[in-house]
């Protein structure tokens, strides 16, 4: 069975917000007039029915269509801002992380500035974690790290105050297949120290693999399963601790999943928008009073090859990293997207980190 990493390496790229250009002249926008704004170009049909249609009705016709242009205009440059976030995109990858093997699923420790991160090999298989612990403001040199078994591991995430990490891994006795991946949690307790890590119940955990935990503002812990009663191959669902090992566990719905691959998603702190991982790019969506909506793929700049995944927002949500593949010689490296993105010099590091 094909885990998501398998998908990944399989996208093709569409524009982003497809069918739409930000710079497409004032005068495309007479081609998204609906017929009533095309007076002089009524249906054959139309004109049996009404055949004494008067100047005067054009006139209305015409002033109802200025209007519908006005709007337009006012509407294009908005949308062409919302396709344009997060420019522009750099390489990211501090130079002592960086590798001939594909790093990805960037995660930093909000208390000691610590970079965990994903390191496979060049065809994105055979996912183990590394560390590359903060020291005097500067990156060390990254040492693979071993939780709950010596399988593959993966995805890590911390909580915003640092004290508890998820990541996902076959166990210590599982085979290292990704179809044996589940969600684990570990806690920071007294001194700084890690807990032993605890595999999460079911029905968190299935007899398929589980991606990406990522604890929303909202409480929900998100995560992506393939697991039955979803609407295609990776699908994004959402758990609630009800009790002490007791979890309540729903999909997240048709307005984010689809019958293609849905795998990672990334909710900001503010808990109005987040970013999803599926297999044709990434994906900004946004929460409003009927839940999570996709609102477009970001531009090329962001979805240049198709292999972009791991999001991680930092900052207020100015910026964020994921991985992409940049070719045989360095393989996967992990880029920053965003405007704002220049304090965050690949290398350096700080003791206390705000993420998104």
């Amino acid at each position: 069975m094909l885990g998501r990493r398998q998908v990944v390496r399989h996208r093709f790229l569409v524009p982003a917000f497809a069918g739409s250009n930000p710079a497409a002249p004032a005068s495309r926008i007479s081609q998204n007039f609906p017929k009533a704004c095309h007076p002089g170009q009524r249906s054959i049909d139309q004109r049996s029915v009404n055949s004494n249609f008067s100047r005067s009705s054009d006139g209305r016709a015409w002033a109802r269509c200025g209007a519908i242009a006005a709007l337009l205009v006012l509407l294009l440059p908005v949308k062409a801002a919302a396709e344009s976030r997060f420019p522009p995109v750099s390489r990211w990858t501090p130079s002592i992380v960086s590798s001939p093997l594909w790093e990805s699923h960037p995660a930093i420790d909000p208390l000691t500035g610590d970079l965990w991160f994903v390191r496979s090999d060049k065809s994105f298989s055979g996912w183990r974690l590394y560390l590359s612990k903060c020291r005097s403001g500067r990156l060390s040199t990254p040492a693979e790290q071993q939780l709950a078994g010596p399988g593959l591991e993966a995805d890590p995430w911390f909580s915003a105050d640092g004290k508890t990490m998820w990541f996902i891994s076959t166990g210590p006795r599982a085979p290292a297949a990704s179809a044996s991946l589940d969600v684990w949690e570990r806690k920071r307790g007294p001194g700084g120290r890690w807990t032993k890590p605890v595999r999460l119940a079911e029905p968190v955990n299935s007899a398929f693999a589980e991606w990406f935990p990522r604890i929303g503002p909202d409480g929900w812990l998100y995560f992506a399963s393939r697991r039955a009663g979803g609407f295609g191959k990776d699908d994004i669902w959402r758990a609630r601790r009800v009790s002490e090992g007791r979890w309540a566990v729903e999909n997240v719905g048709a307005e984010l999943n689809s019958a293609a691959a849905e795998y990672e998603f990334e909710p900001a702190r503010s808990g109005t928008w987040g970013i999803l991982s599926t297999d044709d790019g990434l994906v900004r969506v946004v929460h409003g009073r009927q839940g999570w909506r996709r609102a477009g793929k970001y531009r090329p700049e962001v979805n240049s090859n198709g292999t972009e995944i791991g999001p991680l927002i930092l900052g207020s949500g100015e910026h964020f990293l994921f991985s992409r593949d940049t070719g045989p010689a360095a393989s996967g490296e992990i880029f920053v997207a965003g405007s704002n993105g220049a304090h965050l010099a690949a290398g350096r590091c700080t003791g206390r980190f705000r993420r998104g």
